[in-house]
């Protein structure tokens, strides 16, 4: 069966400040997160007046990537749900199923492989089949992560090549500069389990080589467009776990920390593990990363995420049409033992 309709599955936020602490209840619950660490992310939410930015960001992709489809000729209805926030995926499917769709592709806003960023998009979606009472009546399929696409570490390359110039033109030497990519950090245990169980070759693991890998092509083609070669790490931020477990790093402000003892003058970062400027990329990387370096006197410029640049929505589409055309690349990387869920083995739906 072709498919016959989209959905944008998202991870929600947020609208006002009544909506915030039960949204961080959902997002959190069974992963024993302190109740001082969900008020101390709360106040994040509520300083920008409790509401997420992703849910504005997401209806601006909605309207981008409908054009596309457009352009293209592509006549398929394009549905919206989150997993954390309305609208909700069981609301979404029911639409769906109700307008007469039967088999959907869901294009996750989240680019890379990881139980967090992909299998629990999976398990979501099947929970809300069920919840929905669709189960064999509905068939979703996600999308596999897109990490690997121009069009996703294209719009970071220029944004990168463009600090990289300003600050040159600024009279900043290369070995006084430092790109620092950052992506959501997950406790190590996650890490080691990313990907199907026979890629499991400790770390870094899957998660970790795919963002490295977007890095290094990110400084290739920087370069380049600039001839400025300057070394670049991956860091990690927006940890949110007990701190008794393990969590990749090193943290953005220790990186920097790190950088202004090497003597760095000038740092580049560009939030490669998220898609759109929302709350966790405003509030960390805005406000408490940058007050640590104009503390540390480092000048810090923070590079746009993809959001609703034409190339990204172009790198999207291009996945509908892959599936439409029969094209949609088939690997092992996906299967029943991918990115395993350490405390339930719970239902998936098909696809990566």
């Amino acid at each position: 069966m072709s498919i016959d309709a989209i959905l944008l599955a998202s991870f929600g936020g947020p609208e006002g400040p009544d909506e915030v602490m039960p949204f961080l209840e959902r997002v959190t619950a069974g992963r024993g997160v302190p109740r001082e660490r969900l008020e101390e992310v709360a106040e994040h939410y509520l300083h920008l007046g409790g509401v997420s930015p992703i849910n504005a960001q997401n209806r601006e992709l909605l309207v981008h990537l409908r054009a596309e489809l457009d352009r293209r000729g592509i006549d398929l209805p394009l549905y919206w749900g989150n997993r954390n926030s309305a609208p909700f995926f069981a609301d979404a499917l029911r639409e769906a199923h109700a307008d007469g769709r039967r088999d959907v592709l869901a294009l996750a806003t989240s680019a890379y492989s990881s139980y967090s960023g992909c299998r629990q998009y999976r398990e979501n979606l099947a929970g809300a089949l069920a919840e929905a009472s669709l189960t064999g009546e509905l068939e979703v399929r996600k999308a596999r992560p897109y990490f690997g696409r121009e069009g996703f570490s294209g719009p970071f390359a220029r944004a990168v090549a463009d600090a990289l110039r300003s600050a040159a033109e600024d009279g900043t030497p290369a070995e006084q500069a430092l790109v620092l990519f950052t992506t959501h950090s997950i406790p190590v245990s996650m890490a080691e389990s990313a990907g199907p169980d026979d890629e499991h070759r400790g770390l870094p693991g899957l998660y970790e080589r795919q963002h490295l890998d977007v890095a290094a092509r990110v400084m290739d083609a920087a370069f380049a467009e600039t001839g400025v070669r300057v070394d670049h790490r991956l860091v990690f931020q927006s940890r949110s776990g007990p701190p008794h477990i393990p969590w990749l790093e090193p943290d953005i402000g220790d990186a920097l920390r790190e950088a202004h003892a090497e003597g760095r003058t000038t740092v580049v970062v560009a939030p490669i593990g998220f898609v759109s400027d929302h709350v966790e990329v405003v509030w960390d990387l805005d406000n408490e990363a940058l007050a640590i370096a104009d503390e540390l006197g480092i000048s810090m410029h923070r590079v746009a995420t993809p959001g609703v640049d034409p190339e990204f929505v172009s790198a999207l589409i291009d996945i509908v049409e892959e599936h439409l055309q029969g094209r949609a690349a088939s690997s092992a990387l996906c299967s029943t033992d991918c990115c395993r869920n350490a405390r339930a083995d719970l239902p998936v739906v098909a696809g990566c």
